[in-house]
Order: C-alpha cells, then sequence, then structure tokens
C-alpha cells in the first residue's frame, strides 16, 4: 500500500501539544502498530533521527496504509510534557475503535441483500473536528449505518470531535479510506446509489430527490466542497433550496438536512 508521505523543508520545530489522542514513544507506538492498527490516525517522525525500530515503524505503517508525516524537529508542549520523551515518533489515535472498509463494505451489502435500504455518508476531506462530530451525530440519529472518512487532509476523530458527536461515535460504524473515489466504486458495487451534497444550480433540488433505495451521500469540505474526481464518482447531484442571500450551508448542518430527508422518505415509505 503507497505510504502516506510528507515531507518538510528545513525550519522551526513541530510543537505538539499534549493532548488524550497521543502516544509517544518508539514502543508504544510500534506494539499500537503491531496489535492495534486501527486505532492509528497518523505517525509522526523527526526526519533526522534513525534506528532499526523507527524504520520498522516505517515500513509497517507503509504496509497498513497509515499516515506518516516527517518533521525538522519535534517538541512536545503542555501539561506533563517536559516528563514525555517522544524518542523521535508520537502517534495520533482514534478516540474510538475504527472498522475496515472491506467490513463496511460488507455489512452494507448484506443488508442490501436482505432487502433493507441502508444510508452511509462520506466526508471529503472535512477540516473542521467540530463539523465531523456534528455530523456523525446527525448520521446516527437519521439512521444511517456508517460514516465513510478520508485519511488525508481530514480532521481527526480527536477529543474535539468525539465531544461534538455527543458519543454517537461509539454507536455507529466508522471507517477511514485513503482513495475516496475508489471506496465509492466498491459501494457501487454493494449496491449504493451515491449523492454528492453540492452548491450548483445544475443540481437537482433535495426534495425532488428520491432516496427510497441503497444511498451513500457524499459532503465536502468547509471550503471547496467535493473535489472534482469524487464528485464525478457520484450518480446523482443534490443541492438543498435556500431563502434569502446566503448560497451555502455549514458542513454539518446541509449534512443533517440531507440526512434527515432521506430518512422521513424512508419512514413514509413504510
Amino acid at each position: 500500500m503507497k505510504e502516506h508521505r510528507k515531507e518538510v523543508k528545513p525550519g522551526p520545530e513541530k510543537r505538539i501539544r499534549m493532548s488524550d489522542d497521543l502516544i509517544w514513544g518508539v514502543h508504544p507506538v510500534l506494539e499500537t502498530l503491531l496489535h492495534e492498527p486501527e486505532r492509528l490516525l497518523e505517525i509522526i517522525l523527526h526526519r533526522e533521527r534513525r534506528s532499526g525500530k523507527l524504520d520498522e515503524i516505517v515500513r509497517i505503517a507503509r504496509e497498513k496504509g497509515i499516515r506518516t508525516t516527517f518533521v525538522q524537529s519535534l517538541r512536545l508542549t503542555g501539561e506533563g510534557a517536559a516528563e514525555a520523551r517522544h524518542q523521535g515518533v508520537l502517534a495520533r489515535t482514534s478516540q474510538t475503535v475504527l472498522l475496515s472498509f472491506e467490513e463496511l463494505v460488507q455489512r452494507f451489502a448484506g443488508r442490501v441483500q436482505n432487502g433493507e435500504l441502508p444510508r452511509l455518508i462520506a466526508c471529503d476531506s472535512l477540516q473542521d473536528p467540530h463539523n465531523l462530530g456534528a455530523i456523525i451525530r446527525s448520521a446516527l440519529a437519521s439512521g444511517a449505518v456508517g460514516v465513510i472518512l478520508t485519511r488525508e487532509r481530514s480532521a481527526p476523530l480527536s477529543g474535539t470531535a468525539v465531544k461534538a458527536s455527543a458519543g454517537a461515535v461509539s454507536h455507529i460504524d466508522i471507517c477511514q479510506v485513503t482513495n475516496l473515489v475508489a471506496a465509492l466504486k466498491k459501494i457501487k458495487e454493494a449496491g449504493a446509489w451515491v449523492f454528492g451534497a453540492v452548491k450548483d444550480e445544475t443540481a437537482q433540488s433535495l426534495y425532488a430527490t428520491d432516496f427510497r433505495l441503497p444511498a451513500c451521500i457524499v459532503v465536502g469540505s468547509e471550503g471547496d466542497g467535493i473535489r472534482p474526481l469524487v464528485r464525478r464518482e457520484c450518480d446523482i447531484l443534490v443541492s438543498i433550496p435556500m431563502a434569502g442571500s446566503l448560497d451555502s450551508l455549514n458542513s454539518s448542518v446541509a449534512a443533517a438536512v440531507i440526512l434527515f430527508e432521506a430518512m422521513r422518505q424512508n419512514a413514509e415509505s413504510h
């Protein structure tokens, strides 16, 4: 699997504030990689430090598709930082156990085969952890069965996102994917129609859209929306009609409006 390596130019040290979603040190990071890789969102390494164990961490992370970021200098700050010895490596972890994409697809396909109309939501490069948590909360409350996140350019499932979800992260399937376009193709093979939420006059009105079928709803980042390649993979583009001078909604609000409209339609069809 391709390594997600982010090279940086020499410059000021990378300062990272101590938080509950961090682990540091060669042995703790390596052990988590070996036994709980699904918890790891990103591994950050001091680029000048080399050892057999650090090379092993990079190799395993590459094999498992976990993002690795190399920095010129690394320093922990905040309460407890003085006692922490990172040994040139630390990792950001998810506050919840993530499902593999393969398992998510298998569960979705099983529901389709049982005659259900399951719904997923995919977040394309969502940057704000508050929005991410709010979307997960709305997904659970509206009856969606899973959430797909991107590994790159995405807010982590940090404590902030977990708090914003009001505990929903523990009650809904969540997975991360490296390539959202490829993931959407697999979801379609499992029986889903893919709906892209866009701000576009040529898109179909949300209230003229039939969601009474297996569906995956895609929402984009706060500023740029859905990326062009992801947009092209959508079967139907939908927009939310709005009154007044505003022409767009916050990503989490837009996701909630669409998710609950899908739930309403499916409830009325029974």
